[in-house]
């Protein structure tokens, strides 16, 4: 019987469980669609759940129990749910994309009941089962001691990608900066080659300097990579809109930021600018083509 478990199998839990029984653990599993954890738990060779209740009596004490749900309403139910099953000693990991003062409140709480608490910021998106995924890690050293070895078979190697940063809620605190660091990169991107496209008279090759720019310039990335890709398909991109998402991690950067009193310009900026791309920017812009009609007579574009 396994003493690990994971919950909430989409499309990065389920890639998680894949490299952990590569690297030999079979978890017990766990997702609200029956079909996703019978399917999984037989690619895997582990246990397949069929609730909570039945995750826990699938795994022996001391269990580490890997939560990859939404942040919000439900990873707090599923939390509150396994506080009432687990048993003292166990280890709850949240490896979603939680609000770090909810994950520091989280391990209170538990601490409380005789139950550890690891907060777990994961990048690596669907990329991650062929190339390890970038964890941070918060909690206290109990509870990592046991969480270790996990990681450690998550992780690009044993010894990289992976860190302790600190106590409870400080994994959740970082993977959030980190995203705020990661709207401004790509941000930056998209600009500078909308300015290259926009030069007409030189009639720049952008998917060229795209892959001219991954090797050896001080610019290149994993996002340099991903976009030099986009721009190799142009047909790819004209074929969406101009509509870019926002997580709450971007928003609680730049919260965070101004709480400190800490400038942090491109990232708030770029948070705005997907503000901008979900049309949020619309009746404000039509609030300035009416001023300018008013004290200079100018033209207004009608729909």
């Amino acid at each position: 019987m396994t003493s690990f478990a994971l919950i909430g199998l989409g499309r990065m839990g389920a890639n998680m469980a894949r490299r952990l029984a590569l690297g030999g653990v079979r978890a017990a599993v766990y997702d609200q669609n029956p079909e996703t954890t019978a399917a999984v738990a037989k690619g895997i060779g582990g246990q397949a759940a069929t609730s909570l209740a039945d995750l826990v009596e699938k795994t022996q004490s001391p269990r580490v129990v890997w939560i990859m749900l939404p942040s919000g309403d439900i990873t707090e139910g599923a939390i509150s749910q396994m506080q009432s099953l687990l048993s003292e000693g166990d280890v709850l990991v949240d490896g979603g994309n939680s609000m770090y003062k909810d994950s520091m409140r989280r391990a209170a709480t538990l601490k409380r009941n005789g139950l550890h608490f690891v907060d777990a910021g994961v990048s690596g998106g669907v990329h991650g089962l062929a190339n390890g995924y970038c964890i941070m890690a918060g909690g206290d050293d109990d509870a990592m001691d046991r969480v270790k070895p996990y990681l450690r078979i998550l992780a690009p190697t044993p010894d990289t990608g992976w860190l302790h940063s600190g106590p409870a809620g400080s994994g959740h605190f970082v993977k959030m900066v980190h995203n705020g660091i990661e709207y401004g990169m790509m941000q930056a991107l998209a600009e500078g080659f909308a300015v290259m496209g926009a030069k007409k008279e030189f009639d720049l090759d952008l998917a060229g300097i795209g892959e001219l720019w991954r090797h050896s310039s001080v610019v290149r990335s994993w996002l340099l990579d991903l976009t030099a890709e986009a721009l190799a398909d142009p047909k790819g991109i004209d074929a969406i809109e101009p509509v870019v998402a926002d997580s709450g991690e971007g928003r609680w950067t730049a919260v965070e930021a101004i709480d400190l009193g800490v400038p942090a310009p491109v990232m708030s900026l770029a948070l705005m600018m997907r503000f901008a791309s979900q049309g949020k920017n619309d009746f404000a812009n039509k609030l300035l083509a009416k001023m300018r009609q008013g004290f200079g007579g100018h033209a207004v574009v009608k729909k």
